[in-house]
């Protein structure tokens, strides 16, 4: 990656090239609305019994993966960042690859990791009669009560890395969050990034100008 990085404004365009707080808001909760159906589905199965979990456990694990690094890579955002018209580049123009798609979703990927194990140790000491016998929320409830100190120390990993992320984001001129420094990334309005990267390379735009002008004259 080069040392140039995307310009905090560019001359005639007054609101900010970057996606802040709202907009990212508005793709997550699009996102949420994308994955409930395999969400609830997952639910769905789970409820036959504890040891469904481990079946369904991984699909949703390999789902969430396409999900948060094949369709950012491939297509520069989710679904739902899409939606609301913002892209992810990386910081010197260019498109992600997959190292910034996977760096991106790396420290997520490790709390669902987390999630997961503690799940398990918890579901294998649970009793599978009253696992069923349970209402979905009461399941959520049992399953916690075997292992309050691990539920604990998740809690407070997510609730370190959300505010973290949010602070982070509210405090930088390009409102990049804590997994856009990790990955070397920022989320700009998809409507000003030809500009952008205009505004980066002048000296290419002068090139494709005089071209077109030569062009005309022949």
């Amino acid at each position: 990656m080069s040392n140039k990085q995307t310009p905090l404004e560019i001359e005639g365009i007054t609101e900010s090239l970057y996606a802040g707080f709202w907009a990212r808001l508005g793709s997550l909760l699009l996102d949420i609305i994308f994955v409930l159906p395999i969400l609830f589905l997952a639910l769905y199965l789970n409820g036959f019994g504890r040891y469904v979990y481990f079946i369904t456990f991984i699909p949703s694990l390999v789902f969430g993966l396409w999900y948060n690094i094949y369709l950012p890579k491939k297509h520069g955002g989710t679904p739902g960042k899409l939606a609301v018209g913002i892209q992810i580049i990386r910081l010197d123009g260019e498109s992600i690859g997959w190292k910034e798609a996977f760096l991106r979703h790396s420290v997520v990927l490790v709390i669902t990791l987390l999630s997961g194990a503690i799940m398990t140790v918890c579901l294998l000491q649970a009793d599978e009669t009253t696992f069923i016998n349970l209402s979905w929320l009461k399941r959520t409830a049992y399953i916690m009560s075997f292992s309050p100190a691990f539920f604990v120390f998740y809690n407070w990993v997510n609730n370190i890395w959300f505010y973290g992320e949010l602070i982070v984001l509210l405090t930088n001129k390009r409102k990049r969050a804590v997994h856009d420094f990790i990955a070397g990334t920022v989320i700009v309005r998809t409507k000003y990034l030809e500009q952008i990267r205009a505004a980066m390379n002048p000296s290419e735009t002068n090139l494709d100008n005089a071209t077109i002008s030569e062009n005309n004259l022949t």
